[in-house]
């Protein structure tokens, strides 16, 4: 939406709260799978097909006391969002997704500064960690050239359980990601 002056208004940050969810799994779902997941460049579609999430697990994030779901909404719409649980020394990084149409022009960015900050702010969190499916190499070079590095730590794709979407290939994994927040 443009304002009066033709400019969008600019983007919000918030903690999700209850009545989000709804809207959030719409959000992660548009970005990660089916044919309007192929308007951006983080689509899992080739590789995944059924869910990402559901209401129940959304729910189940923004209930708990040791995690933030970090919603990024203009005008009063969700347009991305990331979940972080508190672990340690370390914030885990997830439910990392920007609406489609919204990909590439630098909110993805500031998302992820946002996450940063947020680790360090509220928890004195020194690194966070992630896990990409290894064969999404366009998106862990995207990683990388934020600052997280490649740790080679791979674990198992939850084959067999379709909360996690259904694999079309049977190699899929994760690896660990991790960037250093000290400095």
């Amino acid at each position: 939406m443009e304002t009066t002056t033709g400019r969008r208004t600019e983007p919000a940050f918030r903690h999700a709260s209850p009545a989000d969810v709804p809207a959030l799994v719409a959000l992660v779902e548009s970005a990660y799978r089916g044919d309007a997941s192929r308007a951006g460049w983080t689509t899992e579609a080739d590789l995944l097909e059924g869910q990402r999430t559901d209401a129940e697990g959304v729910a189940a994030l923004v209930a708990d006391a040791g995690s933030r779901l970090l919603v990024v909404e203009r005008d009063g719409e969700p347009i991305a969002c990331c979940h972080l649980e508190h672990r340690g020394d370390h914030v885990y990084f997830g439910m990392f997704a920007v609406r489609p149409e919204a990909q590439g022009g630098g909110l993805g960015k500031r998302v992820m500064a946002e996450a940063e900050r947020t680790a360090r702010a509220e928890w004195g969190a020194t690194a966070m960690h992630m896990t990409v499916i290894r064969q999404r190499a366009e998106l862990i070079a995207w990683y990388e050239r934020r600052g997280y590095r490649r740790t080679g730590q791979m674990s198992p794709f939850p084959y067999g359980d379709e909360r996690f979407g259904i694999p079309q290939r049977d190699d899929l994994e994760f690896e660990l990601l991790v960037k250093d927040l000290a400095g």
